[in-house]
């Protein structure tokens, strides 16, 4: 993220998206944060090719930062990491995107506390994308950080026909983690 794109006037919208700022609930409860599935990351990380058939090579995080979708967190310096094309949950026809996104090389403890905002992404912009019951694009919000995305995701879950909510960065719309109701 570039110097003071958190501040409130360094906030772009993107077209086609709304942005909304609204206070942050005490609670996360009745929502799921979900990370990859554990046994798709077993499977990929056994077979050493994605989704995709890629065949997979180990890489060096040199510097850090990257967010990681087995345990919802970025990447320490110099952590081996895999990156993998994937298909996120909840999407289909031609909504059902495949993108890059980076897991651990190794098997990790995976995303310990599925009732809570994922810490190591909560500082994160980004953006709130619903999906309907066809897994159909139902609504994107920008958000400056988590603590900005709870009020929204809940809103867009909210909503008659929205199944889930998909967590994506601004930058490149990468997939991040999405979000259910309990």
């Amino acid at each position: 993220m570039c110097a003071g794109a958190s501040h409130p006037a360094a906030r772009r919208r993107l077209p086609g998206m709304t942005e909304q700022l609204v206070d942050v609930p005490a609670a996360e409860a009745q929502l799921v944060f979900e990370p990859i599935p554990a046994a798709l990351l077993r499977q990929t990380r056994t077979a050493m090719t994605d989704e995709a058939g890629n065949l997979l090579t180990v890489q060096v995080d040199a510097a850090g930062g990257s967010p990681l979708r087995c345990c919802l967190r970025e990447t320490r310096p110099g952590e081996e990491v895999l990156l993998i094309a994937y298909t996120p949950p909840g999407t289909a026809g031609a909504y059902a995107e495949r993108g890059p996104v980076f897991i651990h090389a190794r098997p990790c403890a995976g995303y310990p506390t599925p009732g809570q905002y994922p810490a190591g992404l909560r500082h994160r912009q980004q953006v709130v994308r619903a999906y309907d019951d066809q897994g159909r694009i139902a609504d994107g919000i920008l958000v400056p950080d988590g603590d900005h995305a709870l009020p929204v995701i809940r809103e867009l879950l909210a909503r008659p026909g929205v199944r889930l909510v998909h967590l994506r960065n601004v930058g490149y719309g990468c997939y991040n983690f999405a979000v259910r109701p309990a």
